[in-house]
């Protein structure tokens, strides 16, 4: 696959330190930075999600116009750039080459996550919607990239439930069925030539992976394990016959292994780590070579099985030293590629790099107006629950300043089933300009950590997930870095549910809270999940609860039936058309608050989904929380 896919808050997979390392150092020691605005670190960025076409003859990127990300086009080699995409209401969600002279890009509607696929010329010309149909998901399957003129897509337009194959003309938009989901095929997978011939099912309890020699042939089942286990197909080895697979059977830790779908066996095993899952594969689509592995502890790491691709890293990072470096993209000759940088004190720049001439020169910043020097650092820190299990996160402290009886902004992700990583984070590094310190934590469910960690999870939102969370407020104060009357909770998604289980739950732990398109009713949140989603309500009711089995389990564990014991100060965010969290889990907590006479200021805005894509939206939203931290926690403003 070509394709750039921005990153978003949301469910991420089904809904983005001792006293030594706070001793301070130079930056503790200078005075604190001033103040930058808060646009400067949410506006769009200069350009961002550089591809290189399949000839390696054009460079495209997502570049603002009319304050939205267009896709844009440039020859190598010359100065000219061509915008080929006109929108003005949304951003490009993510787009694609589907030939030498042809792009492809999704776009829905006020983040309904109905998306439609566009294709457009080099030129921007010949513009076509390939899938016309209102209220309908169009998902990429494959850009078939030694096809020129198809692409394969899933459509839930039978059954808004269910995804169907269909090959599509990007020329003309013609469209040919080629499998239809028999009722519960989650996803698909096709072979180095783009036939389907491989995918995997979902009954909500139970998994299965499914086979066929060829297209002709009818699938069969080749195995089928719970839920829990996993067994999911990254691609095809070079020769068609067997799969790489990413699997947790008989083990804790995800590792990488060859699998013959023809025998049901494993092969080889790829790569594993101790410490972590590995789920990530490099290759060589030229010379057909598996080059390495990427895995991610305190931040991403690589494991290189190819001198080649071995001696292409290490050339880019003498290059670019002290950075964190990745290969962004390669033409199909894999001679010319894209590098991207990037840091927790920097959002990152883009490099183009000819291995034929030696040619290695910078694209573009990301985010130019923010000065690296004036970003905090993004500090691994970890921390014991209270039942023995450790928990990884990390730490970001307010640059000039000590580090002791600070105000505190709590962040736990979404997900939940989702983890933070190393890297550059707005957000964090908003806060701790304005003088917070910002703590993130992988609590138990958050992926990457095995399969015991992840299960940890069960049945666990607002109990054991939340005590994680609530006992890193504890880690905090006790390394005397907190002032624990000046303590915050903050969160998109899981962590807006993490938000006001927080207030409700431990109300003496938090001086305000701010929800940004949170669960606050595990019933109705289970009950209005997508349609896309319904193969794994089963799934759903095993990890969060069951309505009608664990009704006294989910009556507990929802804020919005304890809104009695909320007393601290809360801001709530919310998209009118969100499909994974509906606007009617924010309205059930604010309206509960503003029955007891509690004033909480309510942003909705009504050309938005799961998390504000709009630019003006983002200014506003944290504008807002701004001035509402400051008022509560006494930060800058």
């Amino acid at each position: 696959m070509r394709f750039s896919v921005p990153r978003i808050l949301g469910l991420a997979c089904l809904l983005c330190l001792g006293s030594a390392l706070l001793a301070g150092g130079s930056s503790h020691a200078q005075a604190p930075p001033p103040l930058i605005p808060m646009e400067d670190f949410f506006r769009n960025v200069e350009r961002v999600y550089f591809q290189i076409s399949p000839d390696g003859a054009y460079i495209s990127f997502l570049m603002p116009w009319e304050d939205r990300m267009n896709v844009h086009v440039q020859k190598i080699g010359e100065e000219a750039v061509t915008r080929i995409t006109s929108a003005t209401h949304r951003d490009v969600f993510y787009y694609g080459w589907a030939s030498e002279n042809r792009l492809i890009y999704a776009q829905d509607v006020g983040g309904d996550e109905n998306y439609h696929i566009y294709a457009v010329g080099v030129d921007g010309s010949d513009f076509l919607d390939l899938t016309p149909y209102e209220g309908v998901q169009a998902r990429v399957i494959d850009d078939l990239e030694d096809d020129d003129d198809h692409i394969l897509i899933g459509l839930n337009q039978r059954d808004p439930r269910l995804h169907d194959v269909f090959r599509v003309n990007v020329h003309t938009g013609e469209m040919t069925l080629l499998a239809e989901n028999p009722g519960n095929i989650v996803g698909w997978v096709t072979d180095n030539q783009g036939r389907l011939r491989a995918a995997t099912t979902a009954d909500g309890v139970n998994t299965s992976l499914l086979y066929r020699e060829t297209e002709a042939d009818t699938f069969r089942t080749v195995a089928s394990m719970s839920f829990k286990e996993q067994l999911e197909p990254l691609f095809f080895t070079f020769d068609d016959q067997r799969l790489y697979v990413v699997s947790n059977i008989g083990r804790d830790k995800t590792a990488i292994f060859e699998y013959d779908p023809a025998t049901a066996r494993f092969g080889k095993m790829i790569f594993e780590h101790p410490e972590v899952d590995v789920s990530y594969l490099l290759r060589s689509k030229a010379r057909k070579v598996i080059t390495g592995a990427s895995y991610a502890t305190d931040r991403q790491r690589y494991e290189f099985f190819d001198d080649d691709r071995r001696k292409l890293q290490e050339f880019v990072e003498a290059q670019l030293p002290g950075y964190q470096v990745s290969i962004a993209g390669q033409s199909r000759d894999e001679t010319r590629c894209l590098v991207i940088k990037y840091s927790d004190r920097s959002m990152g720049a883009y490099y183009y790099h000819d291995r034929k001439t030696g040619e290695f020169r910078k694209l573009a910043e990301l985010s130019p107006w923010l000065d690296e020097n004036a970003m905090a650092e993004l500090k691994p820190i970890q921390y014991t629950a209270r039942d023995g299990l450790v928990i990884h996160g990390y730490l970001t402290l307010p640059r000039g300043v000590e580090p002791v009886n600070l105000p505190v902004v709590i962040n736990p992700h979404g997900g939940p089933w989702y983890r933070d990583h190393w890297g550059f984070n707005s957000e964090a590094q908003f806060l701790a300009n304005r003088g917070y310190a910002v703590l993130q934590m992988n609590f138990r469910g958050s992926t990457g950590y095995g399969r015991a960690f992840w299960e940890a999870s069960f049945k666990e939102w607002g109990g054991k997930m939340q005590d994680d969370i609530s006992d890193a407020v504890k880690w905090v104060i006790d390394q005397k870095i907190a002032d624990p009357k000046r303590v915050a909770i903050y969160g998109g998604s899981y962590g807006g549910y993490a938000t006001l289980a927080g207030l409700a739950f431990t109300p003496d732990l938090y001086a305000c809270g701010v929800d940004y398109v949170g669960v606050s009713n595990l019933f109705t949140f289970l009950n209005t999940i997508p349609p896309y989603w319904e193969l794994g309500r089963k799934m759903w009711y095993e990890m969060v609860g069951d309505p009608e089995a664990d009704k006294e389990l989910l009556t507990a564990r929802s804020p919005a039936f304890h809104v009695d014991r909320i007393r601290a100060p809360l801001l709530v965010a919310q998209g009118a058309n969100d499909p994974r969290v509906k606007k009617a889990e924010s309205d059930q907590i604010v309206e509960a608050l503003r029955a007891r006479g509690i004033d909480v200021p309510y942003i909705v805005k009504d050309n938005e989904g799961h998390g504000f894509a709009n630019e003006e939206n983002r200014f506003d939203f944290y504008r807002q929380m701004e001035q509402f931290l400051a008022k509560h926690l006494g930060g800058r403003s």
